[in-house]
């Protein structure tokens, strides 16, 4: 009897399965698994967060995906529909006409090809972490949408006046609106309510509330009336990242921001970065459009979410104030991204836009408008004139650096003399993409990471469990978790501590420890890689993951030196991170990598969501957003791929935290940095000398 023959038959069939790769959305998490796997068992198995109540069995619905069809070069992925498995009549009471959108049962389909997998937020058992809050600062209150009082005198026959110029003069005489227009819905709900008021109470004057509309380019328009009582209008301020959105109804009579929701911006299956999704809108026809319709139904999700939390529906809406970068306001307005995907960058529209709600397909009240910062250029888009408008570096005698670290880096340097603004291909390695052990944040995921440096032993830190790995309780406190991935600030960290820890040297490169020997670092086919966790799976640092690291740091970083260099200054005064990333991130390590030049760092810090802040700002003032315009115009803007310097500034970057550039700074904070940094560079010199020197 053969070998083989002494094999079980599912054994020699499992044997011959060929893997088969899949990617998980929104959580960046991919891998290779078996042929023929189901899908929930494939998310379990790389430790994706996908629900299910019942177990597996079919019954409960909990764990429903989005089987997503469509050519991801970025992943080298074809997801196809026979990716999956046939449907099974099971699925069908569960999915119901989600089917038509490429719903299945995560416990019934089975990968059968490359795929794509985007897990709804209502299958994922945690949410996704995604920084939300805005600063509650004073702001000049003159919202766009204002509610007045108005009261309506009774018809008199002898001196005829109609009701919505009876209306228009109490306005002009009692709250000095001047100028005043008006659409055909006005007047006719008008005329029904003034013709009820007088069936009760002819000769008596009627009390309304109206809503004036202030437009940026047009007179005040009326645009609601409400019988009698004290109406108030709200608004929303939305920052469209690539990778999140985050919506914030705000009060309009008083500023304050009532409720917010925040999600993954669902464009995230067709691509990571921007320009992944300028491919898909060029490989698949109809893409764009695709992609337009699913960025604006999550929005109106989103405020209708935030609005029920405020006990409010979407018909109070009435203002929207939207900042995004050039890549999504064109697909949110229904224009062609293409042109952005290749020099010379073309916009359709620089200025500033104003659009009803219900040219966008979002919900809201019947008069809402929609209203766009302008974009600077066709890298630099209307979030970079959100933080502009929010930190104010042209009031600014400091020479003041903003980075809204991002897939696509955007850069503001200046003070109240000249300010510059480029943006930086950085990718999206910082957000755990490109990463081999990379997610976004979410439960589950380490965001902070330790390295002794004499046992190289980690300890770490992940979101969702309070103590940290070597914490007696932490084990009882993480065991509701699954230790997923590593997120954005986990990355840098781990890579900083690697660095210090001596595992990496000033090039990036992973050294063997041979003074050192450590379980930690292994060998991995011709390089090293370094061990953080092992369990459900294994995570682990590779070269080619500090590779990643590298070029995305380096980009950012020669952006900045670019601009340094055209302001004609060596150093920078004070800087400020903005977004989601760079409030979570440790500035020591963004230094420490080479993310950001030398600074006191005293002066460094996380400005939180100064976009969404500066949209925020812009709703609640409308003279903010005529103010913004010509700030915006007088900003410099530096096209990276078109500088020669940009090339060499970028491979000196390369090394940590630069290869050349000094960091007293940041020397000064972390002891022993200055040895390492230069025992570092000994010891690659001497490598380097060694290969050179020819054989005798």
């Amino acid at each position: 009897m053969s070998e083989s023959t002494l094999v079980p038959r599912r054994s020699r069939r499992a044997q011959n399965l060929k893997n088969v790769k899949v990617i998980f959305t929104p959580s960046g998490i991919r891998g290779e698994v078996p042929e023929g796997m189901p899908v929930l068992r494939a998310a379990r198995r790389l430790g994706v967060d996908v629900e299910s109540v019942c177990g597996g069995q079919g019954i409960c619905g909990t764990c429903k995906v989005y089987h997503v069809v469509g050519d991801f070069p970025k992943y080298g992925v074809k997801s196809t529909h026979d990716s999956l498995s046939e449907f099974k009549e099971v699925e069908a009471g569960r999915v119901g006409d989600e089917r038509q959108l490429g719903a299945r049962l995560g416990c019934t389909a089975k990968i059968m090809n490359d795929v794509v997998i985007e897990i709804p937020a209502s299958s994922q058992s945690h949410e996704q972490d995604i920084a939300k809050a805005i600063e509650d600062r004073d702001i000049e209150l003159a919202p766009a949408v204002s509610v007045f009082t108005a009261y309506i005198p009774a018809p008199i026959m002898d001196v005829p006046h109609a009701d919505i110029s009876r209306l228009v003069t109490d306005l002009q005489s009692n709250h000095d609106l001047a100028g005043l227009w008006y659409e055909l819905p006005m007047v006719r709900h008008l005329q029904t309510m003034v013709t009820e008021h007088m069936k009760k109470a002819p000769d008596t004057s009627m009390k309304v509330s109206v809503a004036v509309y202030n437009s940026v380019r047009k007179p005040p328009q009326i645009v609601a009336i409400w019988p009698g009582h004290e109406a108030k209008a709200y608004g929303c301020a939305i920052d469209l990242g690539s990778t999140s959105i985050v919506v914030h109804v705000a009060d309009l009579s008083d500023g304050k921001v009532l409720a917010s929701a925040s999600a993954m911006n669902p464009q995230i299956k067709f691509g990571e970065d921007l320009m992944s999704r300028v491919s898909y809108a060029m490989m698949n026809e109809g893409g764009a459009e695709e992609m337009s319709v699913a960025v604006r139904q999550r929005i109106a999700d989103l405020i209708k979410e935030a609005a029920t939390q405020a006990w409010l529906k979407t018909s109070d809406v009435m203002d929207v104030v939207i900042v995004c970068n050039p890549i999504m306001h064109h697909i949110l307005l229904g224009l062609d991204p293409v042109p952005l995907g290749g020099a010379p960058f073309n916009l359709a529209v620089d200025q500033a836009m104003e659009v009803s709600a219900s040219e966008l397909n979002i919900p809201l009240h019947e008069a809402a408008r929609i209203f766009l910062l302008p974009c600077l250029a066709g890298h630099i888009g209307a979030d970079a004139a959100g933080v502009v408008l929010s930190e104010r570096p042209d009031q600014s005698d400091e020479l003041t650096l903003i980075v809204d670290v991002g897939t696509n880096a955007e850069i503001v340097l200046g003070n109240r003399n000249r300010m510059l603004a480029a943006s930086s291909p950085t990718g999206p390695a910082f957000e755990g993409a490109q990463i081999s052990c990379g997610q976004r944040a979410a439960v589950g995921a380490i965001e902070r990471v330790r390295i002794d440096r004499m046992t190289l032993e980690p300890t770490f830190k992940v979101i969702g469990c309070d103590p940290w790995s070597n914490d007696p309780t932490f084990e009882m406190s993480s065991s509701s978790l699954q230790i997923s991935g590593i997120c954005g600030s986990g990355i840098i960290e781990i890579i900083g501590e690697m660095f210090l820890a001596g595992i990496i040297n000033r090039d990036g490169v992973i050294q063997p420890q041979a003074d050192r020997p450590s379980p930690r670092v292994i060998q991995d086919g011709r390089t090293y890689s370094y061990v953080l966790y092992q369990g459900t799976r294994t995570l682990k640092i590779t070269q080619n993951d500090v590779r990643a690291i590298q070029l995305a740091k380096a980009a950012l970083y020669a952006g900045i030196r670019l601009l340094m260099d055209k302001f004609g200054s060596e150093s920078v005064e004070r800087i400020k991170l903005a977004g989601a990333f760079g409030s979570r991130i440790d500035v020591k390590y963004a230094m420490l990598l080479g993310m950001i030049p030398d600074c006191d760092l005293a002066n460094v810090g996380g400005v939180g969501n100064a976009a969404g802040e500066g949209a925020r700002i812009a709703l609640v003032n409308r003279h903010a957003r005529n103010e913004v315009e010509p700030v915006i115009r007088r900003i410099e803007k530096i096209e990276t791929a078109t500088e020669a310097s940009f090339q060499a500034h970028f491979v000196g970057a390369m090394g940590f935290p630069h290869s050349t550039d000094p960091f007293p700074n940041l020397e000064a904070a972390i002891p022993g940095l200055a040895d390492r940094r230069s025992s570092s560079s000994a010891n690659t010199n001497a490598v380097r000398g060694r290969r050179r020197r020819p054989v005798k």
